[in-house]
């Protein structure tokens, strides 16, 4: 199974995302919308129809990761298959303590996909040994960014011509 670890924020979208009482999420940068990159990931992802996607945004935790995945696109909440924060074994506490790369890290070694990569703006926690597996974007560009693109296509090509992990 290859698996894609999702951020949202800083990559789908804008990163100045903020949270309020009265307004819930709402982004803080004017002439942003959410998920208007999510076209683009869809596109992205076209070519590779059995690819799977982990959420790994903090929107999980925000707003439960039910609303969470009904926030993508048909075509993207499809092949979600669950979060880093949806294990038996995660204690809130510490998940909330733990750097995100560590957080994705973590659910690799519970889900053994046999090739992954993270989307994400946040580069915390991650060992320089795993670090190839991370495509971090500008978190006010995103996925709008072409050579962001490009290193998606890369990483795809990469997951369709590797070999089975032993």
């Amino acid at each position: 199974m290859n698996i894609l670890y999702l951020d949202y924020n800083g990559v789908l979208h804008d990163s100045k995302v903020l949270r309020n009482r009265q307004r819930g999420l709402y982004l803080a940068t004017e002439g942003k919308a959410f998920f208007e990159w999510m076209p683009i990931l869809e596109q992205l992802l076209a070519p590779a129809p059995d690819l799977k996607i982990v959420l790994s945004t903090s929107w999980v935790r925000a707003v439960d990761f039910d609303a969470a995945k009904f926030s993508l696109s048909l075509a993207l909440r499809e092949r979600v298959i669950g979060a880093t924060f949806l294990h038996p074994g995660v204690v809130q506490s510490a998940f909330d303590m733990t750097p995100r790369g560590l957080q994705i890290l973590a659910d690799v070694e519970r889900r053994r996909p046999t090739n992954w990569f993270a989307l994400d703006d946040d580069d915390s926690g991650w060992p320089a040994a795993q670090r190839h597996h991370l495509i971090q974007t500008d978190g006010t560009l995103g996925l709008s960014d072409p050579a962001i693109q490009q290193t998606v296509r890369d990483h795809l090509v990469a997951c369709q011509a590797a070999p089975p992990a032993a």
